[in-house]
Order: structure tokens, then sequence, then C-alpha cells
């Protein structure tokens, strides 16, 4: 039953007061006109709670803008393009993301740039530059929820190499203030691929700010590298931004509630606001955390991930390198949203 205004309402109430759902909540598909984001299909959805979100049909359906009661949940940089103008060599996938609530990566690599076995891998990966197929979109009554949800698949293949198809379904409801992600990849070739999958989740200012602090239920939590050592013990939390301030990279390991579930938030104390991400931790046993405290790069991203962030030629040499098998499947479950 869906949550509005303070109150609950039944469906009947609902048509009764809306003739159109849309004036409450709703799913728009658009097309980007200007710039190098000229024709990117997006979908716009608004649940009627002051949650708003766009999905990017164009970018492996991931997860752009975000919002709740007109105060930013994700990170956002005016990089945005169309899968055309990708450069998939070394670091050129960042002259392209743009940010975004949630960001796919891999997802047969992902991190940074190197070569495996004689492929070049760039940083992060292919899916997110990669166009949606079969998207579906659906707002229905199911029982006392109205649900908001749009579905599709992305493909990355290549021949002699691996084809893999990433079905996702993105499903909100009128009243929601959270996001279900739900993701197959399936291997439909005829000969086992490596697979590897990041969940970019980039948070942004009023989340991320000096009143804020990741709250995150752990066993342990290391630095990458040098600098974060210099960032280590205070990676919860959020310096001013500064003019030089080199990025910092902390790897976590969840520990799941009873159900199976790993849970992650950033909370501003000041403004009582803020995000969270809620995963499976049996597929995504690990967490990445990116803190650039740039100026005007400012922002944190959780990142649940089925590894911690390893080259692959290195995971190959100690076999510890996933591989789906033909017609394997894996699936994957996340849900993210707004503390209010």
């Amino acid at each position: 039953m869906p949550f509005l205004y303070n109150r609950d309402y039944t469906p009947l109430e609902l048509k009764q007061l809306a003739g159109d759902p849309s004036q409450l909540a709703g799913v728009r598909l658009v097309e980007y006109q200007e710039g190098r984001a000229r024709g990117l299909r997006a979908a716009q959805v608004w649940t009627g709670s002051g949650l708003r979100f766009e999905i990017l049909l164009d970018r492996g359906m991931d997860l752009g803008a975000a919002e709740h009661s007109g105060r930013a949940l994700a990170f956002t940089y005016p990089t945005l393009a169309t899968p055309s103008y990708h450069e998939s060599a070394k670091f050129g996938w960042a002259r392209t993301w743009g940010g975004g609530l949630m960001t796919t990566c891999g997802i047969t690599h992902f991190g940074q740039p190197e070569d495996d076995n004689g492929e070049e891998l760039g940083l992060h990966g292919r899916i997110s530059h990669s166009p949606a197929e079969q998207v579906r979109v659906t707002t229905e009554w199911r029982g006392e929820d109205y649900v908001l949800e749009v579905e599709g698949r992305v493909r990355q293949s290549v021949i002699f190499g691996e084809n893999l198809v990433l079905t996702r379904r993105i499903t909100s409801s009128l009243g929601a203030n959270s996001i279900s992600v739900r993701d197959t990849v399936t291997n439909e070739g005829f000969r086992a691929a490596p697979h590897m999958i990041l969940y970019h989740c980039n948070f942004g200012f009023p989340v991320v700010s000096p009143d804020s602090e990741v709250l995150l239920d752990e066993t342990e939590v290391r630095p990458r590298d040098a600098r974060a050592e210099k960032g280590f013990g205070q990676q919860t939390h959020f310096e001013t931004p500064v003019l030089d301030y080199p990025e910092q990279v902390f790897f976590h390991k969840p520990r799941a509630d009873a159900n199976g579930m790993a849970k992650a938030k950033i909370l501003n104390h000041a403004l009582n606001f803020g995000a969270f991400i809620n995963w499976k931790l049996d597929t995504l046993p690990f967490m990445g955390q990116w803190k650039l405290m740039q100026a005007g790069e400012y922002v944190c991203a959780l990142e649940p991930a089925n590894y911690w962030e390893t080259p692959r030629a290195k995971l190959r040499e100690q076999g510890r390198l996933k591989f789906l098998g033909p017609g394997e499947s894996i699936r994957y479950a996340l849900e993210l949203g707004a503390l209010v």
C-alpha cells in the first residue's frame, strides 16, 4: 500500500484522487538533445515520495542523476556522452563516464588498465558504454503497489571471445524512497568467459560533506596503496574540498546480516539526510570505496564487487579468476535509496 503525504492510501483511493497515475508517479522515455550526449536514450522515473532518478538506456542501463526532494543523491560530472565517443584504451573510459548513481564496471574486467593473456583491457571495462535492447517499460498496479519497472538486455560480445548478456530489471514503486536492481549475467557463447563485476555507486554533495560519515558493518578494511595509507583511519569521514587531493581507495569486507545482505550508507548528520546501498553478499562479497575530495570532483563511491580490485592477469595467475561456462548464469541483487 503506497505511503504518501504522511499516510497510507489504498489503490482505490488513489485512483479516485488521480485519474492519471503519472500525476503521482511514472516513467518517461526521453532523449538528450545537446553536446556529446545528443541522442542518448534515458528513462526518467519519479515515485511521488520526492525520489527522482534517470536510467541511461544507452549506457548499460546504469543509473544517472538522482535526487530526493530537490537534494542530490548522485555525483555527476560534465563528461556524459553516447557510446560512440567511448575511448576503450587505457583511461579513456573517464572521458565519457559522467558519474551517476550507479555505474556497472565489467563484465569481463574492472579496475586499472592492463594486459591479460594478450588482451588490452581499459579502465573498468566496456559494459557501461553499451546500449540496451529489448527495453520494456511497465507501470501498473500489482496488488496494492503501483510498480514502476524498466527492463532490458545489454550485450558484450566479440568474435573469438566472449558473448555475455546482462539482463537488468530496475524497479521502484509509488511512494518508494528506494530503487531495486536485479541483474542476470548469462554466457550465451560456446566458450568459457572471464567474469568480473563491480557496481560503482557514486554519491556527491550534500550526501557527501564534512558533516557526513560512511556507516558499514565489516570484518576487514585495508588501503589499496601508499596514497590510501595516508588517509587510512579517516576513510569513513570527509574533508572539505581541496585543490590537490589524489584519489584514495579502500577495500572493505562487509559482514552479512541474518538475511545474507550487506548494508552500507553515507549519512549527513547535519541534514539527517543521506543514501544507502544493500546487496546480496554471496555473489558480491567485497566492497571498494573510492574517496575523492578534490575541488570540483567531490565524491565518494561505495562499490560492491565480486573481487577487491586486482589485475585480471594476477587473478588468472593465482587461479582465482572466475569464469562463466557456456549457458551459465549468475544473478545479482542490489537496492539503492535515500535516507530521509
